[in-house]
Parts: C-alpha cells; sequence; structure tokens
C-alpha cells in the first residue's frame, strides 16, 4: 500500500495515531497563514482584463472539481460569456509553457484534468506551473472575456475575484484537521471567506465538520453513458446493463483520483456489484493494472480514460469508461452571473 493510501485511510478513519501529527498541523497552519497574508499583501492588486473565478478546495483529494468548471462553461456560455480555463496542469510534463491545450494534446505533456476538460469543455484552456503566466497567456492570444482556474485556491499569487469552493458531500471536511494530522489544507472558516461553496453529492453526516454553517449550492454527478475503450462505442446506461454484464452484475472498477469510492459508490446505484481498485490520483494505468484473472467487465473513470487518449497501446475488449457530466442548479449559475456583474472592477 502505498503512503498515499495509508494517510487517507487514516484520515477517513480519524486514527489514534493521528494526534502526534497535530504540532506539525499548527505549525502547517501558521505557516500557511503567513504565506497567504504576504502573498495576498504583494499580489491581490493585481488585476486581468478579465474576471478570474477560482475553482477550488480547502482539502487534498478529489471534490468533484473538474466535472464543476465542464458544467460551469456550459452554463456561462448559454449566458453570452466566452469563458477560457487555466489549470497548473498537474503531472503533465511539458517541454514549454505556457502549454494551449486541445483535444489533440499528448496527455504527458497536459496532464489528465486540463485534458479532458478541453475535450468535453470545447473552450481554451492553458496550462502553466504558474498560473498567473497561464492567465496572462489565455487573455493574448484567446478571445475570452472571463477565466476559470482549475484549482488554485490556494495558489495567492493569482489574483482572483470570485472563489468557488467545491467540498465532497461523501467526505465532507474528513476528521476537520490541518496537514498532516487531517486532510485540509486551510482550515473550515476558509469556507465563509469564499463566495460560493458547492457540496458534490449529498451530505454525509460525519458530526465532524462545520458545513451545516455555511449556506451551500448542490451538484450531483451523472452517469451519461458506457464508453467502450477499444473502440470509442458509446452505450446507453440501460443497454450496457442489459448486455454486458451477468445476473449478478459483478465488475471491476479501476479509479485512480481522489476519491475512489465515490466511483464505487456511483457504479453500486446503477445496481451493479463492484471489486474496487483503488490507485493513487492522476496515476497513469497500463493494461496490467486492469487486467484481472477473470472476464468480469472493468470499468474506469473518464479521468483515466483520457490518459489513454492517443497512446499506442492495446486495450483489452472488456475495458469500458463511465462518462459523467456534473448537473447544478441554474440559480447556482445566475447567482454567479450576477456576482460577476456586481464586481466594481472595470475590465476591459
Amino acid at each position: 500500500m502505498s503512503l498515499e493510501k495509508i494517510i487517507t485511510s487514516a484520515w477517513d478513519r480519524d486514527s489514534r495515531w493521528l494526534v502526534f501529527l497535530i504540532p506539525l498541523s499548527w505549525f502547517f497552519s501558521v505557516l500557511s497563514g503567513f504565506r497567504r497574508q504576504y502573498m495576498q499583501g504583494k499580489y491581490q492588486g493585481s488585476a486581468y482584463a478579465a474576471p478570474v473565478i477560482i475553482i477550488g478546495n480547502i482539502s487534498v483529494g478529489g471534490s468533484g472539481k473538474t466535472p464543476l468548471i465542464i458544467a460551469l462553461v456550459a452554463a456561462l456560455k448559454q449566458r453570452g460569456y466566452s469563458p477560457g480555463v487555466v489549470s497548473r496542469g498537474y503531472s503533465g510534463q511539458a517541454v514549454n509553457y505556457p502549454l494551449s491545450v486541445t483535444s489533440s494534446t499528448a496527455v504527458n505533456d497536459s496532464g489528465d484534468e486540463p485534458l479532458l476538460i478541453a475535450t468535453l469543455a470545447d473552450c481554451p484552456v492553458v496550462v502553466d506551473p504558474n498560473r498567473p503566466a497561464a492567465v496572462e497567456y489565455l487573455l493574448s492570444h484567446f478571445d475570452c472575456d472571463l477565466v476559470l482556474s482549475d484549482d488554485g485556491l490556494q495558489h495567492y499569487a493569482l489574483h482572483r475575484d470570485i472563489e468557488v469552493v467545491v467540498v465532497d458531500g461523501q467526505r465532507g471536511l474528513g476528521n476537520g484537521r490541518i496537514l498532516p494530522a487531517g486532510p485540509l489544507r486551510e482550515g473550515a472558516q476558509r469556507l465563509d471567506q469564499a463566495d460560493f461553496v458547492v457540496i458534490n453529492g449529498k451530505r454525509a453526516d460525519t458530526g465532524r465538520d462545520a458545513l451545516s454553517d455555511n449556506p451551500v449550492d448542490e451538484m450531483a454527478i451523472q452517469p451519461t453513458c458506457f464508453r467502450h475503450l477499444q473502440s470509442g462505442r458509446r452505450e446507453s446506461i440501460g443497454h450496457w446493463l442489459e448486455t454486458q454484464v451477468g445476473p449478478e452484475k459483478w465488475v471491476h472498477a479501476a479509479a485512480a483520483i481522489g476519491n475512489p469510492q465515490r466511483f464505487s459508490s456511483t457504479l453500486e446505484a446503477l445496481g451493479l456489484s463492484v471489486k474496487l481498485h483503488r490507485f493513487d490520483d492522476h496515476q497513469a494505468l497500463d493494461e496490467k493494472d486492469l487486467t484481472f484473472n477473470d472476464t468480469l467487465p472493468v470499468i474506469v473513470t473518464a479521468k483515466d480514460a483520457i490518459k489513454w487518449a492517443g497512446l499506442q497501446q492495446s486495450v483489452a475488449d472488456n475495458i469500458w469508461s463511465l462518462d459523467v457530466e456534473a448537473v447544478i442548479d441554474s440559480g447556482f449559475a445566475d447567482r454567479l452571473v450576477e456576482k460577476l456583474q456586481g464586481l466594481a472592477q472595470p475590465f476591459k
């Protein structure tokens, strides 16, 4: 078991030995507070030619930022905006930055999430570990009047006009502790300072978080179809369930995402019996990771499936991707637009 899995499992169980890390959490909290104060004082007056919306979280691991960004791009387009997206491009190793990402970009250059956004959102996407440089490049090379930042809530060198914090409803704020004794990058009070808090899925009543004290919007991840990795063929959920699984409906589920259990729960909600195989977030999977001693279908996430795009490797006939989309309330998108229209900054 990798160190990431050990730590994550300990957070989820709130293992007793984590109390020995609390002094380190205090130190991390103080250090990050000073860093935030310094960076905001140095950079936050430097606005760009278009408003910047941060889509981030206060905890490590997946919370649903990427599907939310894709849904917001569509909603903002419907409301007359021309959005673009910037990203750090985690796990990507491009030779040169900034990198403009399209559906044909190599995943090893862009990273999995930017490539998924570029493929599904149909908008300009720019990757650069230096996010301010990514914003400048996006606005100078594309006709965008709005910038969405994929993650970057704690990247305080990046000016932001609106902050949207995404919280995994299943995990909530975990054990409520700051790194390394818990999963939080910043304390729960940080939610009070955000413009919007979005809960991904139904809220679990853990009794350990402060989510009930915050007004929240909700989103849901909705499965849309199964996609055959070898051929690209798409099948409706109902038809796939009728033709591809046996009467007991057992499948393998492989997930290299921040919260593999959410993926498993989504499949179980479709009536499937799931054998879950967890991998580290962003880990590149190859066919040996998806080969088991049986003939059961193997299902991967859309984020994992995008890593196969353009790669010259064989794909077993029984591997499928579950494609999903985020469903958001139109009222949330309307209030986000109202917030944009009420910004005092005169954008060019």
